[in-house]
């Protein structure tokens, strides 16, 4: 619950967020539950008897026989986890599409999902579905707008890891544009710090 009310303040302060894979999840729950009007939005993994599970454990694998089997939270946990590389396609005109292009290429590692019975009343209250796997239709980045009522200046949630492709020497670009945007908001709110910090650079470089 701490994790969603963290959600909620980032979102309703206008404060630059990035969900990674629970992070995602939590700001789903937030957002079903205060612009949705799923007051009892949880996640499965935490609220088992949840009467509005928007997050769950995806409960049908296919083995390799092409056979559906089940699967539960008592299952063996590679079995029912979603691991390594997706590509999907990147809806135009979001602040996905600005930091990755066109197609998205990331790497996973988690065993619950955006439950897609619930995702559509979400995106009617305002979320952008930015990503989806492109054959079970899965959400991977959910953003809001930067433009209209629930226009926010950065919030975006992923369900991949970013943090497995990005190196020192070579920072991932979705680190990056959350690293500028929080400067940026920084910069809003302390103009005085900013100005100062500024300064300090030039010194810097003046030496």
């Amino acid at each position: 619950e701490g994790k969603i009310m963290a959600a909620r303040y980032a979102r309703e302060n206008k404060i630059p967020y990035l969900g990674i894979c629970l992070g995602m999840q939590v700001a789903l729950i937030e957002y079903a539950r205060h612009e949705a009007g799923m007051a009892n939005a949880n996640s499965t993994e935490f609220a088992p008897d949840t009467d509005q599970p928007v997050v769950a454990l995806i409960n049908e694998w296919q083995n390799h026989d092409g056979k559906v089997e089940q699967r539960d939270e008592s299952s063996d946990l590679g079995g029912t986890m979603r691991l390594g590389a997706q590509t999907c396609a990147v809806n135009p005109g979001t602040l996905a599409a600005e930091i990755y292009g066109s197609v998205v290429t990331e790497r996973h590692r988690h065993r619950y999902e955006a439950n897609n019975h619930y995702l559509s009343r979400v995106e009617a209250a305002g979320m952008i579905v930015s990503a989806r796997t492109p054959t079970e239709h899965l959400c991977e980045i959910m953003e809001l707008p930067r433009e209209g009522a629930h226009a926010h200046p950065w919030y975006m949630g992923v369900q991949y890891h970013p943090e497995f492709k990005s190196t020192p020497r070579t920072g991932h670009p979705l680190f990056t544009s959350f690293i500028k945007a929080a400067l940026a908001h920084h910069a809003a709110a302390y103009p005085a710090a900013a100005v100062s910090a500024g300064e300090h650079a030039l010194q810097g470089d003046a030496a």
